[in-house]
């Protein structure tokens, strides 16, 4: 999906566990914000949790709930906590588990040598956006930037670039990759879900910064 000149890269910040963090995260300007409802994860937080966190949210800026191999209760738990929510599926799901729900969804992709991810985007060509992030041991990215030369030019879907982003190198990567949108969670921490209001400032700077490189570019 080629992107024009003038495109606003969005800006997701996911893994937020404190109120604080929420308030902080949408001053800085996140389109979005991620709340990981995976058991072993150390941002973990529950259905119930996930639903007061977002309710701080104003409107237009979107609650995602990333979801890894859940249960259909966790899913119904979820979309009943947080009724206005983006799924964001990010274990093993097949496109009928991910349809099953009825809802608007985001697909993560695991980068790895000789991973298609053409096909994988036109298996899951009901999802609203292909969340591209590093092959690691277990799920999520770990932090880890991956090869992002591995990145077609072009996906038959919104492209969403995760993995190991932070204030440092987001600029290089959104130049680099052209995405739809960036996601970050580490990168802006101070501890495992535990976010810095001056780190969110400026990743989303950061992000700024390279689309007005781009236009400048093109």
């Amino acid at each position: 999906m080629a992107l024009p000149p003038e495109h606003r890269t969005r800006i997701k910040i996911c893994g937020l566990t404190r109120e604080a963090d929420v308030d902080a995260a949408v001053q800085a300007g996140a389109d979005a914000i991620g709340f990981v409802l995976y058991e072993k994860s150390p941002r973990h937080v529950d259905a119930a949790r996930a639903g007061e966190l977002a309710s701080r949210l104003p409107p237009f800026v979107t609650p995602v709930v990333l979801l890894v191999n859940a249960s259909e209760t966790l899913i119904r738990q979820a979309l009943e906590a947080v009724p206005h929510a983006l799924l964001q599926f990010h274990g093993d799901e097949t496109p009928a588990q991910c349809e099953a729900a009825a809802r608007p969804y985001i697909r993560a992709a695991r980068m790895a040598p000789g991973f298609n991810l053409l096909d994988f985007a036109l298996s899951f060509s009901s999802a609203q956006a292909m969340l591209v992030d590093a092959h690691v041991e277990g799920y999520g990215g770990g932090g880890q930037v991956f090869d992002w030369s591995m990145l077609p030019k072009a996906l038959a879907r919104p492209m969403i670039l995760s993995g190991g982003l932070h204030p440092g190198n987001v600029v290089e990567g959104v130049m680099s990759v052209r995405p739809w949108a960036v996601d970050v969670s580490s990168g802006v921490e101070v501890g495992k879900g535990i976010k810095d209001a001056a780190l969110m400032r400026q990743f989303c700077q950061a992000v700024r910064t390279a689309d007005r490189r781009c236009a400048e570019a093109a």
